[in-house]
């Protein structure tokens, strides 16, 4: 029995949902998200403000998109009503990120700067204080858009468990190792 898709939404003042075959839109403050699902596994509801979804039988594939169905909804609510952000930090001697409208420059280690281009629908800002690592913020209402970009720009170069080096997300823990002891 799926928990999570049994679970009904609310829907936060300022949303409006709107289902059109196997199409679900969702239009608030920040913007608008659109999502296909698969209607012959799950049924989806709107009353009094209140989003249920049912699915068609207990066959492992409904139950499955039961619970990502409602998840997948319950983001775009609040992506469009509060919005999603995602934080990373540049941890290294010499490394820069430099934000030059939708394209971030980034020097992490590397003979060449590394320009990476943003799509128009995150909202990208680079912070650098005197004695702090650069933090780059990404704003969006789309949740995989933004995390498929942070990902992206963690992967040229991700932190390294020695000397903590490497682009990391503001609330993530490196777990640090020795390094090699002296021979005696």
């Amino acid at each position: 029995m799926s928990r999570i898709g049994n679970n009904p939404i609310d829907v936060t003042n300022g949303v409006e949902v709107k289902i059109d075959g196997n199409l679900i839109t969702v239009k608030g403050s920040k913007g608008t998200l659109t999502q296909d699902f698969d209607s012959s596994a799950v049924s989806i509801k709107v009353e009094d403000g209140t989003i249920t979804l049912e699915r068609a039988s207990d066959h492992k594939d409904h139950r499955a998109k039961h619970g990502l169905y409602r998840a997948l909804i319950a983001n775009m609510i609040k992506g469009v009503s509060e919005g999603w952000k995602k934080q990373l930090e540049f941890n290294g001697v010499g490394y820069r990120a430099v934000a030059k409208g939708q394209i971030l420059e980034m020097v992490v280690g590397f003979s060449h700067p590394i320009h990476f281009e943003i799509p128009a629908e995150v909202k990208l800002s680079a912070e650098t204080q005197k004695g702090k690592a650069p933090i780059v913020t990404l704003e969006s209402n789309d949740k995989q858009l933004i995390g498929h970009v942070a990902a992206k720009i963690r992967s040229f170069r991700k932190p390294e468990p020695y000397k903590g080096k490497g682009i990391r997300y503001t609330d993530e823990f490196i777990r640090r190792k020795a390094g090699k002891s002296a021979a005696k």
